[in-house]
């Protein structure tokens, strides 16, 4: 299938040019055309800011939500109707600030979800202050004295709270990103995909440059299903490491664990809603 499938006609991307979303979202449409996904048959979930534009540039269903709040509509939709794929995007605020609870929660819940985070390091959006990804030290109009806490690392707590997929990649590495998203989407179960862009308005620190100077791959060594050493990894500092840092690809899914489809495998959207059904079918479980 041709990406151009997914092509909206006549629009206006309310990007600035050299925005690193321009290459996330090539990679995007590459990955779900190479995997054979029809645009009716996949759903974008998204929050607030300019990485969660993405749905409104891509021809398919889409479901742009309050900031910081993706994770769970998406959870939802994928309950309903188990037979989509489901795709939750949105920016390093919206996702690890706005919408950090989500985030854990999600992982303990393991919906079968891609959860694709555009990682700037700074709110795009709103002018340019301090996110949650920002380095220590960093200078905005807000933070005039620059930040003085920890960066969140979203790997390394994806990792901790055993994730079912963890994945790095560089929105300046077209092939690279495409492929760490195709297996993402193939994966059953929660998968997060950080993805390390420039914001080349707002953030005159971490440029293309900058990520291409201190990223490098785990490359073909690296065993994924290595727990320990996956957090090793995560937790580098000097130079950042690209690709799938950990699978556990045991984990019940979120949708085995629902009683609805524990006697019956049709989607719950294509269900009876009779009241009297419901409840019957409750007191039966009861008893």
């Amino acid at each position: 299938m041709s990406a151009e499938r997914f092509d909206m006609d006549n629009i206006d991307i309310a990007w600035c040019p050299g925005c690193g979303n321009f290459g996330i979202l090539k990679a995007l449409k590459s990955a779900l055309a190479e995997a054979d996904i029809r645009p009716e048959e996949l759903v974008i979930v998204s929050g607030i800011g300019q990485a969660a534009k993405i749905p409104h540039y891509l021809k398919t269903n889409i479901f742009n939500g309050l900031h910081g709040r993706a994770l769970p509509p998406a959870t939802a939709i994928k309950a309903v109707n188990p037979g989509l794929t489901v795709i939750a995007e949105s920016g390093d605020g919206d996702m690890y600030g706005e919408g950090g609870n989500h985030f854990i929660h999600a992982i303990r819940r393991n919906p079968d979800i891609t959860n694709i985070v555009h990682n700037n390091m700074v709110y795009g959006l709103t002018k340019g202050q301090a996110s949650p990804t920002s380095m220590s030290g960093f200078v905005t109009p807000v933070q005039v004295n620059g930040t003085y806490a920890e960066p969140f690392n979203p790997v390394a707590v994806a990792i901790a709270l055993d994730a079912s997929f963890v994945a790095r990649a560089f929105a300046g590495d077209y092939e690279q990103t495409r492929d760490i998203i195709k297996q993402a989407i193939a994966h059953k179960g929660y998968s997060i995909v950080d993805v390390l862009q420039p914001c080349v308005t707002f953030n005159k620190v971490n440029t293309y440059q900058w990520f291409k100077e201190r990223t490098y791959y785990l490359g073909e060594r690296h065993d994924p299903l290595n727990r320990a050493d996956a957090f090793k990894r995560a937790i580098e500092k000097d130079k950042l490491p690209l690709g799938v840092f950990y699978i556990s690809p045991d984990k019940p899914g979120f949708n085995e664990t629902l009683s609805v489809y524990h006697e019956e495998t049709t989607p719950l959207f294509r269900r009876s809603t009779d009241i009297k059904r419901l409840v019957d079918l409750v007191d039966a479980r009861r008893r």
